[in-house]
């Protein structure tokens, strides 16, 4: 079982970084936004989190206490360790921290959903239980990104997504991703926007100077799923003029990036890709 579910979320990893164009995001011809990092950048960052993966999945698989809170924290002290060997293998750039946090959660609560025959995103919620009050109401002296928009905005961003199990996962960003057409890349693509056009993005928020840009992206978003997505010309046409647009502002939609990545593993172990 731990086999299957490590390939799977390394395949999830490089699934998303060769899907382009990506507005702002790192592709194979393109660095968006992040001229500090590329195509390679990612796919050294991928498998240097692979021994991380095994070990959270060895311990869903193997957590046998009834708080899964516990199971959570032994996973975050691991995520640490993940982050010092994935800036170990990419000279220091952040390449998938938010990965770390987010597909490190979803292959330990697979891999004991699996063993238990219980629900993932049930799992997740019971190991997040009350994440985001744990982490974000108390002061600290240097806050990230994550804790400035909560303070400023009461955004709990990837807290609050993981506290309740990842909804737009589950009922819209998967939905949607299994029931698309088209080529991998394409229906790639088109998740990737709806998942903007559902989330308050903490990259993109953070990028933008704050939450003002948000009903313009919404907006774009909408564009181009009328004019048909990736598979229509004028829709694929629309996707390189934003991606054009997004490195002019530095934007990024990074969160969402994590999330496509979450999405695409949960298709591969449904056996939907």
């Amino acid at each position: 079982m731990t086999k299957a579910i490590v390939d799977h979320a390394l395949r999830a990893l490089l699934y998303e970084v060769v899907t382009n164009p990506k507005p702002g995001l790192v592709d194979p011809v393109d660095a968006g936004s992040h001229l500090d990092m590329d195509v390679f950048t990612f796919i050294n960052s991928s498998l240097a989190l692979e021994d991380y993966l095994n070990y959270a999945c060895e311990l869903g698989e193997s957590f046998t206490e009834s708080d899964l809170t516990i199971m959570f924290n032994l996973l975050r002290q691991a995520g640490l360790n993940a982050e010092k060997a994935m800036l170990k293998a990419t000279n220091n750039v952040n390449t998938h921290k938010g990965a770390v946090f987010s597909l490190g959660i979803f292959v330990c609560a697979q891999s004991y959903a699996k063993k238990n025959h219980q629900n993932i995103y049930q799992v997740i919620k019971k190991m997040c239980n009350n994440l985001v009050k744990k982490d974000l109401s108390q002061k600290k002296v240097n806050e990230t990104a994550g804790e400035r928009q909560y303070k400023r905005y009461g955004l709990g961003g990837v807290r609050q997504l993981a506290q309740d199990g990842y909804p737009v996962v589950e009922k819209v960003a998967y939905p949607f991703l299994i029931q698309a057409t088209g080529n991998l890349n394409e229906r790639f693509l088109d998740t990737l926007i709806v998942l903007a056009l559902n989330t308050q993005d903490s990259t993109f928020i953070k990028r933008a100077g704050g939450i003002d840009k948000l009903p313009w992206l919404k907006e774009v978003c909408e564009h181009y799923l009328d004019l048909g997505g990736s598979k229509m010309p004028a829709g694929f046409a629309y996707l390189r003029k934003l991606n054009k647009i997004f490195k002019e502002n530095n934007y990024s939609l990074g969160g969402c990036a994590d999330l496509l990545i979450l999405t695409i593993f949960m298709a591969l172990e449904n056996n939907e890709l």
